[in-house]
């Protein structure tokens, strides 16, 4: 993929009035439904990502996972133009393997270029976008509906779900060459409502500066009988981790519609691994979010803090509501099994010697901070990431503020947002642990020893 190419303004006027899309072409029918093997991609994700040529290879991928905070990938999977256009690593278990583990795909189609791009065709025998306007550039419109065709069909044989985003890679061109232009936000517009006839999402990628400004104008201009692609994926290298970019404005395909690759071509090392990457945020779907648990009958269970407890003294009596949580998260880990009221009685008193007991902590009537820490460590560990989203990251934020430490302090969200990353970077610091921002084996292990 190519960075941003800046041009002059220019009007950028499409052919109104023009001819309906093609629904079938010669030769060409409705690819069927796709396996539903796999889950959708990339799905509700606000976080990180990469892409580069050659899909990575598994031991890559497994070392990345564990040591980046890259969650997105992009991977190229058709177009005869794409750079690497042998796949050494990239099949169908690989495709599965990778959603298996955690990781958003964004599959890539890097086919016909606009005609007036100096740097293509690449091989000779990849055409270019053609640039004839008769019947409102239909030679155009019938390259992309054949290009959506064999794109969908790549994705089926690597079982990408139907549903998956589907993006189109049109690189920088010159916007003030009309012709050019025109031809290749129709063929933009053919391929949008091909993958949407054959029941995926569509999208394109394309420099801020060239594709996405020339797609943004057609917008604005109401352009009849065009088709928009859901989702864009804006080249703008400014630096900057956000799906913002000066070229168009925020308020268009505003609703978690945008991927941006911010950072352009660079060797990262993860895990002793080396990839030469671009570097994206993505915001899809519906951005990252975790669906409310009700727990004990509607106990609440996440707090600012959790506070040290113990049965009522005649100046103490410990906080009800806290209480209720505690009892409320024994049961769900199997060591109470008592009324939910705000009472610190001899029931509760057993389930938390039995929990100390069993997590090597001292065998008292005081539950403390630290045992707070044990009891949100003792779920499932997965690696936790930005945008991870779910009960586990509800765990990771409950820990972190089981602390005295006000810095480490986070909002129960149930996504690994930017303040769950500050205050787990803030822990890991205190701690003398690698800073990384997400949660790792040591991270949970850390925890779960009431460090």
């Amino acid at each position: 993929m190519g960075g941003i190419t800046r041009y002059g303004n220019a009007r950028h006027i499409l052919v109104a009035g023009v001819i309906a899309i093609i629904m079938t072409v010669a030769g060409l029918a409705s690819a069927g439904p796709a396996t539903a093997a796999n889950p959708v991609t990339p799905g509700n994700f606000t976080g990180f990502g990469f892409d580069q040529c050659q899909a990575p290879s598994q031991t890559a991928m497994d070392q990345w996972w564990k040591d980046s905070n890259f969650t997105g990938v992009g991977i190229y999977i058709a177009g005869k133009s794409r750079g690497c256009r042998v796949q050494t690593y990239l099949s169908a278990t690989w495709v599965r393997t990778q959603q298996a583990r955690g990781w958003r795909l964004l599959p890539v189609t890097l086919g016909p270029q606009a005609s007036c791009n100096p740097r293509y065709p690449r091989y000779g025998d990849d055409p270019t976008i053609n640039p004839d306007p008769a019947d409102g550039y239909a030679a155009a419109r019938r390259q992309a509906i054949s290009e959506a065709n064999a794109a969908v069909a790549a994705a089926q044989g690597y079982g990408i779900a139907a549903g998956s985003t589907m993006f189109y890679d049109l690189e920088a061109f010159d916007i003030t060459n009309q012709a050019c232009r025109e031809s290749a936000m129709w063929f933009i517009s053919a391929w949008s409502y091909r993958i949407k006839v054959l029941g995926y999402r569509s999208a394109m990628y394309s420099s801020a500066a060239s594709g996405i400004k020339a797609i943004y104008d057609v917008r604005r201009a109401q352009t009849p009988g065009f088709t928009y692609p859901s989702d864009i994926w804006i080249a703008d290298w400014d630096g900057k981790a956000n799906t913002s970019t000066t070229y168009i404005p925020d308020s268009v395909w505003s609703d978690h519609d945008r991927v941006k690759q911010y950072h352009g071509g660079h060797d990262e090392t993860h895990g002793g691994v080396t990839i030469n990457i671009d570097t994206d945020y993505l915001d899809v779907g519906r951005g990252s979010y975790a669906p409310a648990v009700v727990r004990c009958g509607g106990v609440r269970v996440d707090f600012d803090y959790y506070p040290d407890l113990a049965p009522a003294t005649s100046t103490y009596t410990p906080p009800a509501a806290y209480v209720k949580a505690l009892k409320c998260m024994l049961s769900t880990r199997g060591t109470f099994d008592g009324v939910m009221s705000g009472y610190y009685g001899s029931a509760l008193k057993a389930a938390v010697h039995d929990w100390q007991r069993a997590h090597g902590l001292a065998v008292r009537d005081l539950w403390t901070r630290g045992a707070w820490k044990t009891l949100w460590a003792a779920n499932r560990h997965p690696i936790l990431k930005r945008g991870s989203a779910g009960d586990q990251v509800r765990d990771l934020q409950r820990a972190l503020n089981s602390t005295t430490r006000t810095e480490e302090r986070v909002k129960v969200t149930g996504v690994l947002d930017w303040t769950t990353h500050v205050g787990l970077t803030n822990y890991q610091r205190r701690l003398g642990r690698t800073v990384n921002g997400f949660a790792t084996d040591v991270t949970w292990y850390d925890l779960a020893h009431a460090r």
